[in-house]
């Protein structure tokens, strides 16, 4: 009973932080003297750090063992959301933004993989559910310090002092690790036993696997498209004030905890694949009302939709990954399908922020319409390819 509780919270420490850049980013911007367009070379290379560590988080976990790795990488978090607040210069985020990437990748492997391993579906969905909590409260930070005359910086080290926290309380727990780990994790033979033969890349060449990877790639797409470019699509399009705009785009993070509160009770009587359908259809009719001829009123509606339709996906997918691939490959599949989704998260951002900075930010809704479509249609031929395996 311990560990559930932990582990909650640790991804509550981890949805803080991944908020936190999108709604501050109309102030930082203006701070830093540098064109909106540049939030996406931060958000290039923490999402580089999470492809990184996801897939050596495998490896990682075995011969360190979860609560270890979890302990070290939090703390990296830490460290690097402290630098972020005392940050001089934009080149200062940058360099912050390597651990900050580094930390997180192997705390979302690790503990979506000791879930998935352990617990049933509705955990899953609770589990990322909490990691809405803390996305929610990141924005809602940000934008009461602001308009209470503080800055983004009290926000950002507000948020260190916290994950500093979690880190004590994390190394504590690290002896009551050992007994739910396998026997081999946490010894350096670990790593030659098991599936550590199962290469970073194998999972691929299982039949149906590229259309998982495709449905993970678009999904976080749509959700750090969403996270990082909302707040300056409400100020841009819809002249909302940065700082208003900032609170408004937690309504879009309590779309994701509320629908991941509810899709767990869901997954009691729904399959995964089916959730996966249900919240692919409320992403494509949110972002239809988030069109630029609509009122602003539709666009804050648009962004609890897109959330509520998000938070099924990520977790059923995630809970699927023994299924599809097997209970004894789960964890290095695991690591790539985060590398997979990170590379969503590390180059759409970019390259739909310089797009909406040069063209229109009126083209976001369409673009990720698109993106949409993708995610519907690579889940529907996912789950009929996994159909004609198992018969076959």
């Amino acid at each position: 009973m311990f560990f559930l509780p932990l582990i909650y919270l640790s991804f509550i420490s981890l949805g803080l932080p991944d908020s936190l850049l999108g709604s501050a980013w109309p102030i930082m911007n203006v701070d830093f003297g540098v064109p909106v367009g540049n939030a996406g070379f931060v958000s290039i290379i923490i999402s580089g750090g999470t492809i990184v560590s996801s897939l050596l988080s495998h490896r990682l976990i075995q011969r360190f063992g979860t609560g270890r790795v979890t302990a070290v990488s939090v703390a990296m978090t830490a460290a690097a959301l402290m630098g972020f607040s005392f940050s001089p210069s934009f080149v200062w985020l940058l360099a912050c933004a390597v651990p900050l990437g580094l930390g997180g990748g192997a705390v979302d492997s690790g503990l979506n993989g000791f879930v998935a391993e352990h617990y049933k579906a509705r955990h899953m969905n609770w589990l990322h559910c909490f990691w809405g909590v803390g996305a929610v409260l990141g924005p809602v930070l940000i934008s009461a310090l602001v308009q209470w005359g503080g800055t983004w910086r009290r926000g950002y080290s507000s948020i260190s002092i916290i994950q500093f926290a979690l880190t004590a309380l994390l190394l504590v727990s690290i002896p009551m690790w050992k007994k739910y780990e396998s026997p081999f994790a946490g010894h350096r033979g670990g790593r030659r036993s098991g599936n550590a033969a199962y290469g970073l890349l194998a999972p691929l060449r299982v039949r149906g696997a590229s259309f998982a990877m495709l449905t993970f790639l678009m999904y976080t797409s749509i959700e750090s498209c969403m996270m990082l470019w909302s707040a300056s699509y409400l100020v841009k399009m819809k002249g909302m004030p940065p700082e208003s705009a900032a609170g408004w785009v937690s309504l879009f993070f309590l779309g994701i905890t509320a629908g991941r509160m509810v899709s767990g009770f869901a997954s009691i009587k729904l399959s995964n694949e089916a959730l996966i359908r249900i919240g692919a259809i409320l992403i494509i009719a949110g972002l239809a009302l988030m069109l630029p001829p609509l009122p602003v009123i539709f666009t804050i509606i648009a962004m609890m939709l897109v959330g509520f339709g998000l938070a099924p996906i990520y977790p059923a997918m995630l809970h699927q990954t023994p299924i599809y691939f097997g209970k004894q490959n789960a964890q290095a599949t695991m690591g790539l399908q985060m590398a997979f989704a990170y590379t969503g998260t590390t180059l759409m951002p970019p390259l739909f922020g310089q797009v909406f900075s040069r063209v229109s930010f009126s083209v976001m809704p369409y673009a990720l319409l698109v993106c949409a479509a993708g995610l519907l249609a690579f889940t529907a031929r996912l789950t009929v390819t996994s159909f004609q395996s198992t018969s076959e």
